[in-house]
């Protein structure tokens, strides 16, 4: 009963704050919620009134609201199997789950292999004890602390993601090592949004641009004249505007950066991206930016490119098709692919 509840005021909130401006046909209207991943959603669109954007929203929402719980890694909801009850039965049994962790789960093995382990969902023994000293010394900056490395170590001896057993025939999934622990932040979000965009435009939504957490998935035009999306690139310097703005549709734009989920220990800042390799927070940028169809594919895509040399990561997305990306090192400097100047608004 409280949940309803919560989801009656939600939808009453968007509703209420829509606002219309446009052409006499498909109007601009625009709605918003919090929580869902722990960030805000945004839902620009255009449609023929605002209850029907409005249905939209709210589907856009429960859709949103399900994944969130699926791919949630510290709490538990009734009738729920999710990721924290996969982690909670490592080395137990195996847990039958919804065919949307299969897929997600599937895809990460799939990220795994192309990112030459940079994008390891199974990082998560690893990644629990950066997120617990992080919280730590975010509460009391006192006692602030960066993890030993033994410890790190220690945890980094249950990564191994052939130990996540999927069976795709009975919708189970078993972590064979007891101390191993699955942590999808790298990657759910994206997958989640590309996934919610194409049930959406099913749905008849054929004009919007979700943007969960700046995680932005555009579809269709605005307005009747067919004009393209503008997006910002993010500068990590919250202070400025915008490096860039993209004019897209039909693709995706995901940022990892230093810069929202991070703690201080004497002066220098550690945020939650960490290399596989040296267990510690990348420090080649302060911010990259994926451009692509798929948001999923995008999301991934950032996180294994941050955790890569400038060099490497230039050469990689140069070879594949309808990619760019670009990089903010930490003096404050960009570079991007080649073709993302085509891009750029006027």
């Amino acid at each position: 009963m409280i949940r309803k509840s919560i989801a009656i005021i939600i939808t009453l909130f968007m509703v209420l704050n829509l606002t219309a401006c446009g052409g006499p046909e498909k109007k601009r209207y625009e709605g918003e919620f919090l929580q869902l991943f722990d960030t805000a959603t945004r839902i620009i669109g255009y449609s023929h009134s605002k209850e029907a954007f409005g249905e939209y929203v709210q589907q856009i929402h429960d859709e949103l609201e399900i994944y969130h719980q699926l791919y949630d890694i510290y709490n538990d909801y009734e009738g729920v199997n999710n990721i924290k009850t996969i982690n909670d039965n490592a080395g137990i049994q195996p847990v039958k789950v919804d065919q949307r962790i299969i897929d997600l789960l599937l895809f990460s093995r799939e990220a795994y292999a192309f990112s030459e382990g940079r994008m390891n969902v199974a990082l998560g023994a690893v990644l629990k004890i950066w997120h617990d000293y992080r919280e730590a010394g975010t509460e009391d900056p006192e006692i602030a602390e960066v993890p030993p490395m033994d410890l790190l170590r220690s945890a980094a001896d249950h990564v191994n993601i052939e130990d996540m057993i999927i069976d795709e025939e009975n919708n189970t999934v078993y972590l064979a090592d007891p101390e191993m622990r699955l942590d999808v932040g790298g990657i759910a979000k994206g997958y989640a949004v590309e996934q919610v965009s194409k049930y959406i435009m099913e749905q008849g939504f054929t004009d919007g641009l979700i943007s969960v957490g700046g995680n932005v998935r555009s579809f269709g035009y605005k307005g009747e004249d067919k004009q393209l999306w503008s997006i910002g690139v993010q500068n990590p310097d919250r202070g400025s505007a915008d490096l860039y703005t993209v004019e897209i549709t039909d693709k995706s734009l995901v940022t990892s950066g230093d810069y929202i989920r991070y703690y201080t220990v004497d002066g220098k800042r550690y945020h939650h991206i960490i290399d596989p390799e040296t267990l510690m927070p990348a420090e080649y940028f302060t911010a990259v930016t994926i451009i692509c169809q798929d948001s999923g594919m995008a999301d991934a895509l950032s996180t294994m490119i941050y955790n890569m040399p400038y060099e490497d990561g230039h050469s990689y997305i140069e070879g594949l098709p309808d990619t760019e990306a670009v990089w903010v090192f930490p003096d404050g400097s960009t570079k991007y692919s080649s073709g993302f100047e085509v891009l750029l608004k006027e």
